[in-house]
């Protein structure tokens, strides 16, 4: 799969689970530890996303569970 299409859809799915949980891109990344404008790039597919950094966005930030899933042919 391209790697660009995974970095939009995990931009796509941070920004879809931040509005669920209301919170603004500046309220996420003040639980994150990090600036609004890093998510915004990661929202936007301009910036990739270090797992770490990913990890902490969903578990902190959201307050989710980060799942990763490998699938061999």
């Amino acid at each position: 799969m391209d790697a660009g299409y995974e970095n939009f859809k995990i931009g796509s799915m941070i920004h879809d689970a931040r509005l669920e949980k209301g919170l603004t891109q500046e309220e996420l990344a003040d639980k994150v530890g990090t600036t609004k404008s890093y998510i915004s790039k990661i929202e936007n597919n301009i910036k990739e996303v270090r797992l770490s950094t990913l990890m902490k966005i969903v578990e902190l930030g959201l307050g989710g569970q980060l799942q990763l899933n490998i699938k061999l042919k």
